[in-house]
């Protein structure tokens, strides 16, 4: 299901993916963080994991079972190294009850709708409400429209997901799996909210 909505693109965009057999700046910043994506079945959650981490798109997209999980390292502008290691959560009911075993510890949630599906978006407030109650304090949440290259079926306008992420203290974008859009865009940005490591001071 998840992808099987579009079509395959031929380009495979992997916008600001580090290497892992490049050898960075020595003095160059890591942080390896946890991230989860939650959203309903069929929303593209997959997709735009395996269209981050593989530069791929899969038509043929099984729905996900449980969870699965993926890594990707990207570099950001200050020299800084993001691994992501990324739980993609299964968005079937029936798995509901499993979420928090993923997003416990979680230091970003990519909570995903379909811009094509109300109830996607009802269902991604309800996981924003999830996340506050029982996700980390200080986790990075992202709001997230999917399948953008549906435009013509468009049935939740791109101001509605502005606002509810404005209220909430969430960074906002729209994305299509199907054509890259903006997937590359997304984790750099979130790559840029993660709270760094203060350095010591050195004592007087």
């Amino acid at each position: 299901m998840g992808c099987a909505s579009s079509l395959p693109d031929r380009s495979s965009g992997q916008l600001g993916v580090l290497n892992p057999d490049s050898n960075g700046s020595t003095d160059s910043k890591s942080l390896r963080v946890k991230l989860v994506l939650l959203g309903d079945s069929g929303v593209g959650k997959s997709c735009i994991v395996l269209r981050f981490v593989r530069g791929q798109f899969d038509p043929t997209s099984k729905v996900t079972i449980g969870a699965s999980f993926l890594s990707q390292t990207i570099a950001l502008q200050d020299s800084t190294s993001v691994k992501f290691e990324i739980w993609d959560t299964a968005g079937q009911e029936r798995y509901a009850a499993l979420a928090p075993l993923y997003y416990r510890g979680a230091a970003v949630a990519v909570i995903v709708y379909d811009i094509t599906s109300p109830e996607s978006f009802n269902k991604a407030q309800y996981w924003v409400k999830e996340l506050q109650k029982h996700g980390s304090p200080d986790i990075v949440l992202a709001l997230v429209g999917n399948k953008a290259d549906l435009h013509e079926s468009r049935e939740v306008p791109t101001q509605d997901g502005v606002e509810y992420a404005e209220k909430n203290g969430m960074f906002f974008i729209e994305t299509s799996a199907k054509t890259a859009d903006n997937i590359g865009h997304l984790f750099q940005e979130i790559g840029k909210r993660l709270p760094r490591q203060q350095p010591e001071q050195p004592s007087s």
